[in-house]
């Protein structure tokens, strides 16, 4: 079974072209400081020509509760992604108020990084390269282990996606820089075909 495909910082009408074309599982829209941040009402706008079957993720960075629940109840996200120092106390707090799914961000460094949050309220993890949202790739070998879904993230595009599939069996993965031409432009050829390699299972490099 393929891992889900997420699209993160999507800015433009035409990057909605691009997905509603190609329909990954998830889109993301940006709430903090980022080349890729759209205002609450952007994203409502972008939000109402996605694809019913597309679901839209908000990320924030240390964003209060009332704000990330006003775009929840709004109808503008379905899915909350925390990219910030939010603690575990504040996920529980978030998760009192609301039943919609969140995405605990965390920055793999070392092993035992990804093991921290085992029993998190969290419904998913995302693990990244340090700092997040860098285009990096970080060791995957220092993900051990680990129960909790998650979506992989940092610097994945068309050359890696196939061996990180393979060799950490993700419940998703996650691509921003990686189907763009230029820092913050998405291009709907990438994003076409990163979705069209993984649902098709003709990765480069895989020989099942």
């Amino acid at each position: 079974m393929r891992p889900k495909i997420k699209i993160c910082g999507l800015t433009r009408h035409c990057d909605i072209e691009a997905v509603n074309a190609a329909k990954p599982d998830y889109i993301g829209f940006v709430f903090a400081e980022s080349r890729r941040k759209v205002t609450p009402q952007q994203a409502r706008e972008l939000r109402s020509v996605l694809h019913r079957n597309i679901i839209p993720v908000g990320v924030f960075v240390d964003e209060t509760i009332e704000n990330i629940l006003a775009l929840v109840r709004g109808g503008v996200i379905d899915v909350i992604q925390l990219h910030g120092a939010e603690d575990e106390k504040f996920i529980e707090a978030l998760k009192s108020e609301t039943s919609t799914p969140i995405i605990k961000a965390v920055s793999i460094q070392k092993k035992g990084d990804a093991q921290k949050w085992k029993d998190s309220a969290a419904d998913y993890l995302l693990l990244d390269h340090k700092g997040g949202g860098t285009g990096e790739t970080f060791d995957w070998d220092l993900i051990g282990e680990i129960k909790k879904p998650f979506f992989l993230a940092g610097g994945l595009n068309l050359e890696n996606v196939a061996e990180a599939i393979k060799k950490n069996l993700p419940y998703a993965v996650d691509t921003s820089s990686g189907v763009e031409i230029s820092p913050g432009i998405k291009c709907p050829e990438k994003i076409k075909d990163f979705v069209n390699q993984i649902s098709t299972r003709k990765m480069k490099g895989d020989k099942s």
